[in-house]
């Protein structure tokens, strides 16, 4: 499958690269099919790239990386809408914000990205937890981190989602 996208060209995709969003993302629920795209420019940002619309992607990132304490409940309807058995099942990926001024870049905690891998359906859902920012700062945190370990590979660690081997930029030839 190949798709069309503003940030990296034309790339080429497995069927099973594609989530699902049965709902759409919030303010996009006419788009159902994602995928994670890793920047080869960026070692720390991923994008949710939409197969159906090559302007739409957002940089995302696992909120591990910069709250190690972060802790999503589900409510039982999301668990039902992802197919999902147990929280520990699904990976959590946060979009993040990036103003001109990169170090005020912040994160959504509130509204996370879930993925169920094994099922390849996603979902943004809403936390009822008020505690969690929707504009989380995160530059700093995550200058922390790169100092602390700077051989930690960032990109998608444990998502099981086989990304950065599937970025393939078609040739025109190949058309």
């Amino acid at each position: 499958m190949i798709i069309s996208t503003s940030r990296f060209g034309q790339i080429e995709l497995k069927e099973e690269d594609v989530l699902t969003f049965p709902e759409g993302m919030l303010g996009f629920a006419d788009l159902r099919k994602f995928a994670l795209l890793d920047d080869p420019n960026d070692e720390i940002f991923a994008w949710l790239q939409s197969c159906e619309a090559p302007q739409i992607a957002f940089p995302v990132l696992e909120p591990e990386l910069f709250a190690p304490q972060y802790k999503a409940s589900l409510t039982k309807s999301d668990m039902e809408a992802l197919k999902l058995s147990g929280q520990d099942k699904a990976r959590y990926f946060s979009i993040v914000t990036i103003p001109d001024d990169p170090t005020q870049m912040t994160a959504n905690l509130k509204a996370p990205v879930v993925v169920n891998v094994a099922q390849k359906i996603a979902r943004q859902c809403v936390l009822q937890d008020n505690n969690l920012a929707i504009r989380e700062p995160i530059f700093t945190k995550l200058q922390q981190r790169v100092v602390q370990n700077p051989a930690v590979a960032i990109k998608n660690q444990t998502t099981g989602i086989d990304v950065a081997t599937k970025l393939h930029v078609v040739k025109d030839a190949e058309l």
